[in-house]
């Protein structure tokens, strides 16, 4: 939530040779790769350790908007005051705030359409579930909330964020990533009770879907029609959900002392096996060595738990193809800044995009590969 979660934001990149043994699919016999180097760039602190300056901008007609979402947030937390906008898009505006003694982040959406409303009501659903079901991670606390005005408020959590950008230009410190995923295999063990939470993939529908927009060949759709089937086959149809954050992005995750907290929790649910660890490998490009701990962890479960997780890094890549073509599409014909970038001019350029849409495709060619090779294994 501190940051953006649209996923058109590409910093730049340049093209390396890839790493051996960087594929979602490993090779037994391959020794592991040499630690990553000690080269850092230095450390940004994260939205979430900001200072507030008290500045808050009310005139204009941004400011009558503005206005609005602060009236909606009164009406469910009279002692919230507002100080300053942490981040505005179209669609919907973060602000920071006190209540009391604590500070406090308030979530108002903007665009009240079906999809973007259904998704902050299960964020705010989630948090409710967390008020009764405590996860094993950090999370922020609720403070209140209205789903009919698609309103939230949370306590606003110290801490930097893990990556400022959705696909990071170059890999993040070691131990950042080590927390990172530790947080996240955390959450993935973690089993709420039963209709806590409910399942927001449908498998069948997605692939069709991407099948039938030319994103998914004719062999791909059969290729992971099957393993779904040997899925559902080897660990029947029930038990074999695993709860996920569903956007498990180091941009979604806040680094503290006191241990790393997650965010935006609008796709939290039940997913096959892996989801979340398929999400950080497709971000991760930059980083070879996390990639190999990633699918080392997503096979030690066994054949089912290896094809769950080639068949969402193939979903999460082809997704991620998608958002950035369209990017770059309409880079080519619109000068503005793209949506959703990570802060104020973080706005990649067609070129950025370019380069990273180039990396994905060839992530994706890789995960293709493990897939047709795990059919075989059938």
């Amino acid at each position: 939530m501190y940051t953006a979660s649209s996923s058109v934001s590409a910093p730049p990149r340049s093209l390396h040779p890839r790493p051996a043994g960087g594929g979602p699919y490993l090779d037994p016999a391959r020794p592991a790769a040499p630690v990553l180097g000690a080269g850092r760039t230095r450390r940004v602190p994260g939205l979430g350790t900001q200072p507030l300056s008290g500045r808050l901008d009310l005139s204009g007609p941004q400011g009558a908007q503005l206005r609005t979402a602060i009236a909606s947030v009164h009406r469910i937390c009279p002692e919230f005051a507002p100080v300053q906008v942490l981040r505005r898009s179209g669609r919907a505006v973060l602000l920071i705030g006190t209540t009391g003694r604590s500070t406090a982040v308030a979530k108002c959406l903007l665009d009240h359409s079906p999809a973007w409303a259904e998704r902050i009501r299960h964020e705010i659903a989630a948090y409710r579930s967390f008020v009764r079901h405590r996860p094993p991670v950090r999370v922020p606390r609720l403070i209140a909330a209205d789903p009919d005005n698609c309103t939230l408020v949370i306590e606003r959590m110290p801490g930097r964020v893990a990556a400022l950008h959705r696909h990071p230009a170059e890999a993040p410190p070691r131990a950042d990533i080590r927390a990172a995923l530790g947080a996240v295999c955390r959450l993935n063990a973690w089993r709420p009770p039963s209709g806590t939470f409910d399942t927001p993939l449908d498998y069948a529908t997605r692939i069709n879907r991407y099948h039938e927009l030319g994103l998914l060949t004719d062999r791909d759709l059969g290729d992971l029609q099957k393993l779904l089937h040997g899925i559902a086959v080897s660990a029947g149809r029930q038990g074999m959900g695993q709860f996920c954050h569903g956007d498990a992005l180091l941009s979604n995750i806040l680094l503290s002392p006191a241990g790393p907290v997650l965010v935006d929790w609008e796709h939290a649910g039940w997913y096959l096996p892996g989801y979340d660890l398929a999400t950080l490998w497709a971000v991760l490009g930059d980083a070879p060595v996390a990639r190999r701990q990633i699918s080392q962890i997503a096979q030690s479960a066994g054949p089912a738990s290896r094809d769950a997780f080639l068949v969402n890094l193939m979903l999460v890549l082809t997704r991620e193809i998608r958002t950035y073509e369209t990017a770059v599409q309409r880079s080519m014909h619109d000068t503005a800044p793209v949506p959703g970038a990570a802060h104020p001019g973080a706005a990649p350029s067609g070129e950025e995009q370019r380069l990273l849409l180039r990396r994905l495709h060839d992530d994706c060619q890789l995960a293709r590969r493990a897939v047709r090779a795990a059919v075989g294994t059938r």
